[in-house]
């Protein structure tokens, strides 16, 4: 009796379970219909061919033996005649016809999916071995956009089938050992998003670097998702806090701007084609925050009905403005990595710096450039050597294995250089523009992934340190141990050491390397010189002004930590620049004093009250008030160099006007101790305030009434110092009789553990030490218990 064959099935009678009828990514489509509608996720309506459909395909034209015939005599080690191997079995399927069945049952599925109305359609892959937990063969076979008319439709499919034999899957299978003949292919035809006048991008519900699952993070750029997927542009991106978005609280942690400078659309005779971008569209994000917001509430909504971190991919309808799922499968890196021990990569010296982009990874590689500007120069590649390329994609697979790094000049951290980079364990600097000119080949290089979100190539071969850490089962200490941490983008990575919060958040950090702007030049903007604007708006023009640039930033910086350490406590110390440090940042030197001696001049509580100054401390104010409205309550607030008694308490009664009352919401209002009347009023301080952090350095230089940085006196300086110890000593104790906290956010403890024992004996509450220091100091101190 013959086998009837079910050729196509309409996605919204098939789910999860399907895969091996219709492939991974069109059963996640038919899950997603059947299940997310009620959540508002919307997937474009579609139908896809069977695994059946495709097999009956080979069998009927008798090419079924000869396709594995050919793979069976494939060398799997050197795959000398890969590319012929492959070049003959897709004429094979290209050459062959289908069915009148099949070509029946597809004209009418289309015909019912389309409605007499002319509409353009994607023909996407969906293999049977695809998007599966341990593996994601995604990206290994084609799809192809903007198709019109059944003979394009069924040309399509058979282009579809073909491409499970192209080179890159060909060799996918062999390196994850999945027999050929076990793994068929599915077509999913689906009704097209008009992103190509709108936006598009992909998500994931961790962060793809560090594996951090407490966020969603968003790539996005104009026109069609292709241009993402295949890296050819460098995205905006977006960091959602998942707690905030349950909360129905202000959830964006981050937005970083991309270039954007192409975009992928509809051409003429239905195909599609890759423009330049308006100025105007590279300078502005892709899509506001309303659709961000919208965007995290389907990726918390897709990964609760899967119960796994999922990688999403969307797009928004430039017409109808209607965001629509087009395709979700697990992340299969990250979420399968485990933290019990890390890895940390270091660079023992720097050099010069050749050029940067987006990290991906945390490692450093190193080896001879091989700069490789089209694909017919991929045999130029050798084992050990650094790939640097204008993009990569699927194709490029089997060199990149052979890479100790890869270098691109385009593409965003969702990019096709990325994901493999990932996959690989490699280091990537992703989206540099100009890789392929500044690097020469052959030259020895070291990528460098291990300085946060900005990825670095350096000249030479510098000398790199690797530390293994053991992170489980950490003995417990009679105080708690926290980190001092500057850079927001190093802290998705440093959460996973052991810690107890962050005993100093240094906004400067986010002020020179983020903001890189006075906070003046921005509240004075229609007053600076037109030079000076235009390097401002350059800058700014992405915010509705410039003050909202520098208010958001800031936001955005302690918000990212608060949310990577949270429900831990995190201390925000408000900004500490000098007045020559203020004076560097852009349009900053009018607005500052000059002074012969800024270490003890117009800095800290004394800045923050004068009227020159009060405005742009109430950015600051407002930044950290808007990190609490998120609901990141873990955050406290720290003021430095308080001088007298009676400046602390204008500067608490200041907070409040500012909108941070101290105690509401329980918020605490911590001071620096620095100063040696901040020790030796201690009493009297611990009365307007909740306690103090220790600033060491400055509290040894202005006990011992030195320049830590003149080199004729440095000698000198000395945190272990009797003076020093017996000012600590007297604020330690003062803190502990009144009940209030004490810690200590002072480099000695991360450089002398003896001096940490000290300070553990003298029962102080928190020491925060420098992330490098922190696992060492830590077991040096459980030895001495």
């Amino acid at each position: 009796m013959k086998k009837i064959i079910k050729y196509a099935i309409n996605f919204n009678q098939l789910n999860i379970e399907d895969i091996a009828t219709v492939g991974g990514k069109n059963a996640s489509l038919g899950e997603m219909i059947q299940n997310l509608t009620q959540e508002n996720i919307k997937v474009p309506p579609g139908f896809a061919t069977t695994a059946d459909a495709y097999r009956n395909f080979l069998s009927v034209n008798q090419i079924d033996t000869k396709i594995y015939t050919k793979l069976a005599t494939l060398d799997e080690k050197k795959l000398k005649n890969l590319a012929k191997t492959s070049h003959e079995i897709q004429q094979l399927i290209l050459q062959a016809k289908f069915s009148p069945e099949f070509i029946s049952a597809i004209t009418e599925k289309h015909n019912e999916l389309i409605k007499n109305k002319k509409i353009s359609l994607a023909i996407r892959s969906s293999a049977t071995a695809e998007d599966l937990p341990n593996a994601s063969f995604a990206g290994q076979q084609d799809s192809f956009l903007n198709i019109s008319g059944i003979k394009n439709v069924l040309l399509a499919i058979k282009k579809v089938y073909a491409s499970l034999f192209n080179e890159r899957a060909i060799v996918y299978r062999i390196q994850n050992r999945f027999p050929h003949e076990k793994v068929a292919i599915s077509a999913g035809i689906q009704i097209m998003v008009r992103s190509d006048c709108g936006s598009s991008g992909v998500m994931f519900t961790l962060d793809t670097e560090t594996g951090f699952d407490k966020v969603i993070f968003i790539n996005a750029a104009w026109g069609l998702g292709e241009s993402i997927v295949q890296g050819k542009v460098n995205p905006d991106e977006f960091y959602i806090y998942k707690s905030s978005i349950i909360a129905n609280k202000p959830a964006i942690l981050q937005r970083t701007i991309g270039s954007k400078a192409i975009k992928t659309i509809y051409n003429k005779n239905f195909s599609i084609k890759t423009i330049k971008t308006k100025k105007t569209e590279q300078q502005r994000f892709c899509i506001d925050d309303a659709i961000i917001t919208t965007l995290a509430h389907a990726a918390l909504a897709i990964e609760n009905r899967y119960q796994k971190p999922m990688d999403i991919e969307w797009a928004q309808d430039g017409k109808t403005k209607e965001i629509y799922i087009v395709q979700a499968r697990p992340e299969t890196v990250r979420s399968h990595e485990q933290q019990q021990t890390l890895e940390h990569f270091s660079l023992e010296k720097k050099g010069e710096v050749i050029t940067s982009g987006h990290s991906v990874g945390q490692k450093i590689g190193q080896g001879d450039a091989c700069v490789i500007t089209n694909s017919k120069q991929m045999h130029l590649m050798q084992p050990g050597q650094v790939l640097v390329a204008d993009i990569t994609d699927p194709d490029w697979e089997p060199i990149m294995k052979l890479a100790k790094a890869i270098v691109t000049n385009r593409g965003g951290r969702t990019c096709h250089a990325a994901i493999v980079a990932r996959e690989l364990g490699l280091p990537a600097v992703v989206g540099c523009n100009d890789a392929t000119t500044k690097i020469k080949h052959h030259s020895p290089i070291t990528v460098s992934c291990a300085g946060g979100e900005i990825g670095q190539v350096f000249k030479g071969l510098l000398p790199v340190k690797v530390e293994h850490i053991e992170v489980t089962n950490m003995p417990k200490l009679p105080c708690k141990l926290c980190m001092n941490l500057a850079d927001p983008n190093k802290a998705f990575s440093y959460q996973h050491l052991p810690n107890d919060g962050v005993g100093l958040v240094r906004i400067e950090f986010i002020i020179s390397n983020t903001i890189g702007i006075h906070p003046k030049a921005l509240l004075q903007f229609k007053t600076l010189p037109t030079k000076i604007k235009q390097q401002i708006h350059a800058r700014t023009a992405a915010y509705k002004s410039p003050t909202e640039f520098y208010i958001e930033k800031l936001r955005e910086g302690i918000a990212t930590i608060a949310a990577a350490f949270f429900p831990k406590p995190i201390i925000v110390r408000f900004s500490d620049f000098k007045s020559n440090e203020y004076a560097n940042l852009l349009g900053g030197s009018p607005f500052e004093p000059h002074e012969e001696n800024p270490m003890i001049g117009f800095r800290g509580g004394s800045r923050y009250l004068a009227g020159q100054f009060a405005d742009c401390f109430a950015l600051e104010c407002e930044a950290l008030k808007r990190v609490r409205n998120m609901g990141l309550t873990n955050t406290k607030v720290m003021l430095p160099f308080v001088r007298t008694v009676a400046e602390a308490t204008q500067l608490v009664e200041l907070l409040a006007v500012n909108g941070l009352a101290r105690g509401v919401d329980d918020l605490k209002v911590i001071l620096m101790c620095e100063i040696p009347a901040n020790a030796l009023l201690a009493d009297e301080f611990l009365e307007i305030c909740d306690g103090f952090s220790i600033g060491s350095n400055d509290l040894t230089q202005l006990t011992l009434g030195l320049d830590r940085d003149s080199s004729l006196v440095a000698h000198l300086f000395d945190e272990r110092n009797a003076a020093v110890k017996k000012l600590l000593h007297q604020a330690i104790q003062t803190c502990k009789q009144k009940g209030k906290y004490v810690g200590i956010c002072g480099q000695a403890p991360s450089d002398y553990p003896e001096f940490a024992k000290w300070l553990l004996d003298e029962g102080i509450e928190s020491i925060s030490l420098t992330p490098d220091s922190i696992v060492a100091t830590w077991l040096y101190l459980a030895k001495g218990l």
